[in-house]
């Protein structure tokens, strides 16, 4: 499940909970919303993810450049 330990039960419950709470005409603009957030969230994410693995690879190569020199 991709949702951790919330069934389909679990699911559907909270659409309907939604739907009582906004109404069938601002479920979509939410799910857009959600949808932009979670993307925007990703790629943060995977920002953070790949500087962290660039600044590594900076990181060893001056020392690569160094342990070359010393030879």
């Amino acid at each position: 499940m991709p949702f951790g330990n919330i069934g389909v039960g679990g699911l559907l419950l909270i659409l309907i909970i939604a739907l009582i709470i906004f109404g069938p005409s601002k479920l979509p603009e939410l799910g857009r919303a959600f949808g932009r957030t979670l993307s925007e969230f990703k790629g943060a994410t995977r920002g953070l993810v790949n500087g962290e693995e660039s600044s590594r690879k900076e990181e060893e190569q001056p020392q690569a450049v160094s342990a070359a020199s010393e030879k």
